[in-house]
């Protein structure tokens, strides 16, 4: 056959590919089976596979229709799929692209309930310490839908319970995909406020799917951080929420809600007047017992005789002076004993006859010293005497006196007739010099030789 007549690769993929794509069964599809495969990966498209007991199909899901989903996916979990199956052409396998994904058997919101529920759980914002409500709110702000019951019966409650709180509407989405972030954004208004003492969330009964965004992550964090003390109410007394998890207190009404936040003025009021009454019992009677006290302290004969009261204190005082003045005389005598001691023992030491002996001895020493020291200087002098006139016989102007001189000829001293020159050359003698000329030099062995 001609080579003309045979098919590409990419043509037969891409030909395949279209009888998937224009299939009107293949279209949309709705699918059963259990997820393997999967990693999440965070903010991006999701791969995975589906499988039952005798197949497997490789899925996507793109990330705008992964972040819809209200639970998280996960390996061996079995669900409900509606997508379309088309052909990836670079590996010429076909797979279903998810657009939706919900559990099998169990709702999707109640299966992201119960994983947030869970996740939350182990962070410890279930278990985290709770605020205690103020006992006498001067300013409540309430989050929840300004035409709703609520606001009406939290107002209805609060006005005929506590009259002087005030009431202070935050109005928000309460259902819808922009709930969240409103009831979030009205949370975060009233803590930045300042002024208040208490928050109420709540909004009336519903669906789960009504009810979801106080089921929301963020709508949960933003009362875990909350620094006013809040009370949820959301739905009705069966149902529980996220936000009833984390909250402070939780009202099953928004009747009951404003009944926690605010106390009853007239009870307060009754048993302010009951305390007044006790406490002015109590003091009539404190005064009572403390005045029978008094009666009694001044019949007693302290008050009629109070020189008995100080009269064994002064018998005491008394006797420990006596015993004072008598420990300080014996300890003085004790010491006198012991200076004439000290004084006797002293007076057998006295320094005074070895300091005249030796003062005798430093002065014979000196007198030795002295008459030694004459002796060695006349010693000395006799022998400097003699140096001196050794050394006056050895010296050349001595000689020189007896007729002798030396002969110096440019600044040396002539001492040979080979250091003589045909020069002028000088004279010394004992009392000056002469200058003279050189004209000749005769050796003393020629003059032998004559």
């Amino acid at each position: 056959m001609p080579s003309n007549d045979y098919l590409t690769v990419t043509a037969l993929t891409q030909y395949i590919k279209r009888k998937f794509d224009v299939d009107p069964y293949l279209g949309k599809v709705y699918l059963t089976g259990e997820i393997s495969n999967f990693r999440l990966r965070p903010h991006a498209h999701q791969y995975f596979s589906l499988k039952d007991d005798h197949a497997k199909i490789s899925a996507i899901m793109f990330r705008g229709a992964f972040e819809k989903l209200k639970f998280q996916p996960e390996t061996g979990m079995k669900v409900l799929v509606t997508g379309r199956i088309s052909l990836y052409e670079p590996s010429g396998s076909y797979q279903i692209y998810v657009e939706r994904m919900e559990p099998d058997g169990v709702g999707a919101l109640y299966q992201a309930y119960e994983q947030l529920k869970n996740k939350l759980a182990q962070e410890g914002l279930f278990s985290a310490p709770k605020r205690p409500l103020p006992r006498f709110p001067k300013r409540i702000a309430v989050v929840t839908s300004p035409s709703g019951a609520v606001i009406r019966d939290i107002i209805t409650t609060a006005r005929r319970r506590y009259p002087i709180a005030q009431i202070v509407l935050y109005p928000a989405v309460v259902q819808g995909d922009a709930a969240a972030p409103d009831i979030v954004r009205q949370i975060q208004r009233a803590n930045a406020n300042g002024s208040f003492d208490t928050l109420i969330i709540g909004r009336g009964g519903g669906s789960i799917e009504d009810l979801w965004p106080f089921n929301e992550e963020t709508v949960a964090r933003a009362i875990a951080a909350s620094q006013l003390p809040v009370i949820s109410s959301v739905g009705h007394e069966t149902d529980t929420t996220i936000a009833d998890l984390v909250a402070d207190v939780r009202a099953a009404t928004p009747t009951a809600a404003a009944e926690l936040a605010v106390p009853v003025l007239n009870d307060e009021l009754l048993k302010i007047q009951q305390q007044r009454t006790r406490l002015f019992n109590a003091m009539g009677n404190r005064i009572k017992y403390q005045q029978e006290r008094l009666n009694r302290s001044l019949g007693a004969y302290v008050f009629q005789q109070p020189q008995r009261l100080y009269e064994t204190y002064v018998q005491r005082l008394d006797r420990a002076q006596q015993g004072l003045q008598q420990r300080i005389q014996t300890q003085l005598q004790g010491w006198q004993q012991r200076v004439q001691l000290d004084q006797q023992r002293l007076l057998g030491q006295s320094p005074v006859p070895r300091v005249q002996q030796a003062q005798q001895a430093v002065d014979q020493t000196q007198q030795r010293l002295r008459t030694e020291m004459r002796r060695y200087l006349t010693a000395q002098e006799d022998h400097v005497s003699q140096l001196a006139s050794g050394l006056d016989y050895l010296s050349p102007l001595k000689i020189m006196s007896r007729g002798y001189s030396y002969v110096t000829q440019e600044n040396h001293i002539v001492r040979r007739t080979a250091d003589l020159k045909v020069a002028p050359a000088t004279l010394h003698l004992s009392d000056g010099t002469a200058a003279a000329q050189i004209t000749k030099i005769t050796p003393a062995t020629e003059e032998q030789d004559k």
